[in-house]
């Protein structure tokens, strides 16, 4: 298990491949200030120095303490001592040391490709290809700015010194490419960075031969003077002997600084003998057809490792030809990739590069022929037209022929499928392929070894850095605001990324705020997306690729662009598109493969936010029934397997009545408890979304017993503010549906929620009024858990007594009932109240009446809670063995509940109760867990607590 740390850009972590969650900012900065001095003991005084500055909060110790506390949890480094080979976090005399390998942490590695690549340069020519692989690497390490986010005075001095080495980098990779003839792919860059500094007269220099090179010789000239005349202005100076020698090189045309190489040589005309009056040879033909290199391309560090991969000298490259198919959907990027990556690895392939845009997907116009592309490339590569053979079949020999034994990449971009792909394969495995699609190119990788690299969204460090490439860092800093909304709406799309960019810059009196409120209205938000250009309308983007599904694909995308949850499982999509499951699956696959839906987990599909908008447009395109029948099919999938899975979690709570669900809805019963906890994991987001959804068209009932429904998953895994939210809208419910039963229901319900979220009186005033319905209807039974609850909301506001009246009352109802589950509930509820209060041993008794009368049912959860009351009685008579075997018995019936919430509690208990018998390690074991469920939960009061306990802990050393 590697982990691999990363400061030149934002602060992060990733073991395996996968992100770290490394806790808050100022967490983020201890590791930082750990990994600048990797292997190095940093003092406790230095830390808190590099973390705060000179504003460090009280007990700052105690926090930093904390932080690393966390970062080794967060790491997996809390082994002591650490396994030998892993990453560390070591306490040494006087401080800190992070210990792991400096390969595993990219600003040594920066400094270390960095070095290499200076020794490679110093040598001779032949060694400037492997230095300006080296300086490549290097470079393609730094995301952004480093410790990006982070101010204080040691980064802040620290951040300079790096961006100055970086620099040097790109100066010392410059003379390289230089010296090799590459200054084309350079112009671009140095164009950029000469504006940003326009008094590095080394750089200057740079620029200068690379415009002479390119033959524009009078801007080579111009900028010459424009460097002259800000050094006199700035600084009062002359440019240096260096820059002055070139100056003079340029205006006398000298041989000696043109492009390196010498003169070609003839190679015999392609195709056979030259036809008649035409010569028998002709000039080398060395085609580098790329187009530019994408100006604004931003981050994709992992996939162009993975590229660079395909180029592995050990790899099974002599073998087959190498391919790379990069997927995706349409705006995502593709294309920019392979073109980055493609000008990066130039020197790779001397005889060449060939592009084609192959068009698959393309708004204007129809894909191309493949036979169309053939005769493109055997004209770059110096065939004569005349002797290009009209057979398909001919030319594609021909082409592999040309191409055998040379070192040539081949790109075949916005490929509609692999038949088009297929022909315009060389046969050589000199030959390097990279094709871009938005469909899964399956048939190329089983038939032709393909390597398939499917192409995501930019993460949210690398949508800010595009946005502000485009917009300028003094722009995009003077609404953070407008940008943050603008980044959320584009959701990590690059192409709508620079649709609203460009618009910005086209338009510099616009505030970046009123581009914002164009995309608050999700109906029109695809308008703000269009810049009247076609190839730059992310709507004719997503036409392109729905117009080339079949019906039956583009009807079943259009509905689920109606899907109200943030993703759709394939037994949901059988509901709302009324098909068979094994049909709904071929659906998914084949949207899939389109890159309209991604399956981001098994058997769970999403869409781009944008794509989802596209798709609801086409949806509205129905008629307005069969867009209403398929999303009530889809409500009624979660309002009734919701009801299943409730019953089997709660199976003592009493039913209520639901309608039928609608044709074609396909709900089902999960296969037990932990199968039932598992749907509402998965599927609870959904429900909300659909309880909205509900609510918003007037399906009463069902909104409400979505809520009734989805109470005890959401009660056990703590979800407090969901809770919350849902028994409001099932309360709303409730009324607009007149039905008083179903009022004093939601009444008490909405209660528990407003309790957890500490609103005492609220949640009283809704129990005395689901009181008064249940007395009204002589719901005897219902009366009796509003007691209950009552005794709940008296105890959190400290007044036992009138908590232990309520739970009497409860108790005697349910004797009268004779209903044993909640009669060994009450006698639990009045045990703990009495013990509350003092009386232990009438607290004893009646929790153990309670406990038996919970396993004589097999009433579990009622048995976990009788557990803790004994528990906790057990510590106040001071046997704390004793509370400890009760906790410790409470805990293994949450956890096989799935109950996390009271986990937590039941850990929190085992943990104080080791701290008083002087167990610490005991107790910082318990405690840690207690904490990371707490926070989970967002119960913040409980994890500060517990967080406090932890940190007395760690001042004892």
């Amino acid at each position: 298990m590697t982990i691999a740390f990363g400061v030149l850009g934002e602060i992060q972590a990733h073991r395996d491949g996968i992100a770290v969650d490394l806790g808050p900012a100022r967490q983020r900065c201890v590791l930082a200030a750990l990994l600048v001095d990797l292997g190095r003991t940093v003092p406790v005084d230095g830390l808190v120095d590099r973390v705060w500055g000179d504003r460090p909060p009280q007990r700052v110790k105690a926090t930093l303490y904390s932080y690393l506390s966390r970062l080794r949890q967060a790491l997996g480094t809390a082994a002591d001592p650490p396994l030998a080979g892993t990453t560390s976090i070591e306490r040494r005399s006087g401080g800190y040391a992070l210990v792991t390998a400096p390969g595993l942490v990219d600003m040594h590695v920066f400094r270390d490709l960095a070095g290499q690549a200076r020794a490679a340069a110093t040598h001779d020519d032949d060694d400037d290809g492997r230095a300006a692989a080296l300086f490549e690497r290097a470079l393609g390490l730094w995301r952004d700015e480093p410790f990006a986010g982070v101010d204080t005075p040691w980064f802040n001095s620290l951040r300079e010194s790096l961006l100055r080495e970086l620099h040097a980098c790109r100066l010392d990779r410059n003379d390289v490419q230089l010296r090799r003839g590459h200054h084309g792919a350079l112009l671009t860059e140095l164009t950029e960075r000469h504006r940003s500094h326009p008094l590095d007269e080394r750089l200057a220099a740079q620029y200068m031969l690379a415009l002479y090179r390119s033959g524009r010789t009078a801007d080579a000239l111009r900028c010459f003077e424009r460097v002259r005349r800000a050094l006199a202005e700035e600084l009062g100076s002359d440019p240096g002997p260096e820059l002055r020698r070139l100056h003079q090189s340029v205006l006398a045309g000298d041989p000696a600084i043109d492009t390196p190489g010498g003169a070609p040589t003839a190679v015999p005309v392609a195709g056979g003998e030259a036809a008649p009056g035409s010569p028998k040879t002709r000039a080398p033909v060395v085609p580098r057809q790329l187009p530019a290199a994408p100006r604004w391309f931003t981050g994709r560090a992992p996939e162009l490792a993975l590229l660079d991969g395909l180029l592995d000298p050990h790899s099974e490259q002599d073998r087959a030809v190498v391919i790379s198919a990069i997927d995706g959907s349409g705006g995502i990027g593709k294309t920019w990739l392979a073109l980055h990556w493609a000008h990066q690895q130039q020197d790779r392939f001397p005889d060449g590069e060939l592009y084609a845009n192959l068009r698959g997907f393309d708004p204007t116009g129809e894909p191309v022929p493949p036979h169309t592309a053939l005769r493109g490339f055997l004209g770059a590569l110096g065939t004569d037209p005349s002797r290009i053979p009209a057979e398909p079949d001919a030319q594609t020999a021909l082409y592999r022929s040309l191409t055998a034994g040379k070192r040539m990449l081949i790109v075949l971009d916005d490929a509609r499928d692999t038949t088009q792909v297929v022909p315009l394969l060389p046969g050589s495995p000199t030959c390097t392929v990279l094709v871009t699609s938005r469909s899964l190119l399956t048939g190329l990788s089983t038939a032709h070894g393909a390597r398939s690299l499917t192409l995501d969204v930019l993460t949210d460090s690398e949508a800010h850095q595009l946005l502000t490439r485009h917009l300028g860092t003094a722009r995009a800093g003077a609404e953070p605001e407008a940008v943050a909304t603008l980044l959320e709406h584009c959701a990590g799309l690059p192409l709508a990324i620079s649709i609203l960019a460009a618009r910005a810059t086209t338009n510099p009196d616009l505030p970046l705020a009123a581009l914002a409120e164009e995309l608050h209205e999700t109906q029109t938000r695809l308008d703000a997306l269009d810049t009247g250009d076609i190839t730059a309308d992310l709507r004719a983007v997503f036409a392109s690729s729905y117009h080339a599904l079949d019906p039956d694909s583009a009807r079943g995308f259009a509905l689920l662009g109606l899907a109200p949850g943030p993703d759709i499982s394939l037994s949901a999509t059988a509901g709302l598109t009324a098909l068979p499951t094994a049909r709904a699956r071929a659906l998914l696959r084949r949207l899939r493969a389109a890159h309209l839906v991604q399956e981001h987990t098994p058997g769970r599909y999403r869409m781009h936010d944008l794509t989802r908008l596209y798709a609801a447009e086409q949806a509205r395109g129905n008629p307005a029934g069969d867009n209403d029948e398929a999303l009530l099919r889809l409500v009624d999938f979660y309002v009734h397997t919701a009801r299943a899975g409730e019953a089997i979690l709660d199976p003592h709570a009493v039913p209520t009545e639901a309608e039928a669900p609608a044709e074609g809805s396909e709900p089902y019963t999960p296969d037990g408890p932990e199968a039932a906890m598992a749907w509402f994991e998965s599927e609870y987001a959904c429900v909300l979304a659909a309880q909205t959804s509900a609510m918003t068209r007037g399906w009463y009932g069902r909104a409400w017993q979505l809520a009734w429904s989805v109470d005890t998953f959401l009660w056990r895994r703590g979800r407090i503010h969901d809770h919350l939210v849902v028994w409001r809208s099932g309360l709303l419910a409730a009324e607009r549906l007149g039905d008083p039963g179903a009022r004093a229901l939601a009444h008490r319900r909405v209660s528990a929620a407003h309790l957890r979220v500490g609103e005492d009186d609220t949640a009283r005033d809704h129990l005395r009024r689901a009181l008064t319905l249940f007395q009204d209807a002589g719901d005897l039974l219902n009366q009796g858990h509003t007691h209950q609850a009552l005794a709940q909301a008296w105890q959190q506001t400290g007044d036992d007594r009138q908590a232990l009246h309520h739970a009497e009352r409860s108790l005697r109802i349910y004797r009268q009932l004779k209903d044993t589950v909640w009669e060994a509930n009450a006698s639990n509820t009045v045990g703990w109240f009495q013990a509350r209060l003092g009386a232990y041993e009438q607290a004893r008794a009646r929790c153990q009446e309670a406990l038996a009368l919970c396993r004589e049912v097999g009433y579990r959860e009622g048995e976990a809670a009788t557990l803790d009351s004994l528990g906790y009685t057990a510590r106040r008579c001071g046997d704390l063995e004793l509370a400890l075997e009760h906790y410790g018995q409470a805990l293994a019936l949450r956890r096989l509940l799935n109950d996390t919430y009271e986990e937590a509690n039941a850990l929190s208990c085992i943990g104080e109760t080791h701290h008083a018998l002087g167990r610490y390690g005991h107790a910082r074991d318990a405690w840690q867990q207690a904490l990371t469920l707490y926070q989970a939960q967002q119960r913040t009061p409980e994890a500060e607590n517990v967080q406090e306990q932890l940190d007395t802990l760690h001042d004892r050393g």
